[in-house]
């Protein structure tokens, strides 16, 4: 089956045909480092983790970018507020994002530009928008004529006389319509120095609009692949981004995919709504792999509506997967060559990468692996065991790369304080003190642990692992 991904632009499914045959180059909207990142930002991040490794699974050499903004309206905002130096701030913010993706088991983009290394290609961006037509600067700042552009409106399927004015509405007589967006903004006279480059229109800095358009064909070239980002991207974001880019003649992204958001009682998780979940938090609780499966198990179009019941039920889903895992390693070791990919997991991953469906097809897999565990079949197991193991690793999720890895989080210490019990009822078990061993057996089953005598010694694991 072929790769078919679901076009934004034209709202459709579509085949997959690279720009160069065998290499993919991927464009997504990243972090506005603006304060500490919740699961809702993390997950866009997951999802095209998840693109990415697919891609580099069917044979393509994959160049992925993902940006960081860090300069805008509310970095300059929340660093005033707080006392601090908005490149200080931006830096902090810029670190707690790289940390929760490496926490989440996100592959390291081959390029993450910062808006502000780039603002000479922005200058030069604008230039050509002026010389074309398309751009025009007002006493300090650039705008860009939406009316110039024929085609604009077309990602989002908005029309320009129903639209909302854009952004910097005090300023709106200096441009030529309502609507037009701001390219540059000249600096305000409350703003700090450090936050202006010089232009030939005046000091000041990159819109965000701007930024994006201008680093991505820095480093994928004028045409490219996939532009990535959340639904919420769309308009105005995306919707601008491919307006100035191919009003200054360039191809731009072939394809445009969107992940959708995570909700809370239907409302889309945001700080300004005070309902945000961060990371930071959650992997106290959960751990990081976990929080992952959930965030990834979802297609990456749906909502999804956060409460711990899910997550809960998506961990358990999880430790199922690893308790197999586990098991059959102990039963007939670790493998000694690559897993085949089943056809059901491959069908639904060239499905516009439906992952469900793919969890659906390991946890079949995992299923006949604990059949052929109970009946000795080591064979089977084997094979079950490889294929469990390829296809979690190409969602992110594989749980012997997890359990080697730092990110496994709380899973060593509890390993190591249930073996301490475990210890005490084999010692108790030895001196025929089977009231102490039961009571110790009692007391981790309310903790939630279970343990299973076997031949080899006891094993323990999770409730709902099985």
């Amino acid at each position: 089956m072929t790769l078919r991904l679901y076009d934004s632009a034209t709202r459709s499914q579509r085949e997959f045909v690279p720009l160069e045959p065998g290499k993919a180059s991927i464009y997504v909207c990243g972090a506005t480092v603006q304060a500490p990142p919740h699961i809702g930002h993390i997950r866009s991040g997951v999802n095209f983790d998840i693109l990415q490794r697919w891609l580099a699974f069917s044979g393509y050499e994959v160049t992925f970018v993902r940006n960081v903004t860090d300069i805008d309206d509310k970095i300059l905002s929340k660093s005033a507020d707080n006392d601090r130096p908005w490149w200080a701030w931006a830096a902090e913010h810029e670190r707690n994002f790289r940390v929760a993706y490496e926490t989440l088991g996100c592959l390291t983009p081959t390029y993450e530009p910062r808006a502000t290394g780039h603002v000479t290609e922005m200058i030069t961006l604008m230039q050509r928008l002026i010389d074309r037509g398309h751009a025009y600067p007002a006493d300090g700042d650039v705008y860009f004529d939406v009316r110039s552009q024929p085609s604009y409106g077309s990602l989002s399927g908005a029309k320009l006389d129903a639209m909302e004015p854009a952004g910097d509405t005090e300023r709106d007589d200096r441009k030529r319509d309502p609507r037009d967006f701001a390219l540059w903004k000249g600096r305000k006279p409350d703003e700090p120095e450090t936050a202006s480059w010089p232009t030939p229109w005046g000091a000041g800095r990159p819109g965000w609009h701007l930024e994006c358009s201008a680093m991505a064909t820095k480093y994928l070239g004028a045409t490219f692949d996939i532009h990535g980002g959340g639904k919420d991207l769309i308009f105005p974001h995306h919707e601008n981004e491919l307006a100035q880019s191919s009003a200054a003649g360039d191809g731009f992204a072939r394809y445009w995919m969107h992940n959708a958001w995570v909700t809370i009682a239907g409302d889309k998780m945001s700080k300004s709504l005070g309902n945000s979940e961060l990371v930071s938090e959650m992997v106290k609780t959960w751990r990081a792999v976990e929080l992952r499966y959930y965030l990834g198990a979802a297609h990456y179009r749906s909502d999804i509506d956060y409460s711990p019941e899910a997550l809960t039920e998506a961990a358990a889903a999880y430790r199922r997967i690893e308790n197999f895992v586990d098991r059959a390693i102990e039963a007939v070791g670790q493998p000694e060559a690559a897993g085949v990919v089943c056809a059901e997991f491959a069908e639904a991953m060239d499905d516009d990468l439906g992952v469900p469906l793919a969890l659906a097809a390991i946890h079949n897999v995992v299923r006949d692996g604990n059949t052929a565990l109970a009946e000795g079949d080591a064979t089977t197991t084997r094979g079950a065991l490889a294929s469990v193991l390829m296809m979690t690793g190409l969602l992110g999720i594989n749980p012997v790369e997890w359990a080697e890895s730092d990110a496994s989080d709380l899973r060593g210490t509890v390993d190591a304080l249930v073996s301490v019990a475990l210890e005490q009822r084999a010692a108790a078990r030895a001196r025929k003190d089977y009231a102490a061993s039961d009571a110790i057996r009692d007391q981790l089953s309310a903790a939630g642990v279970v343990v299973e005598d076997t031949a080899a010694g006891p094993r323990w694991t999770i409730k709902g692992s099985k």
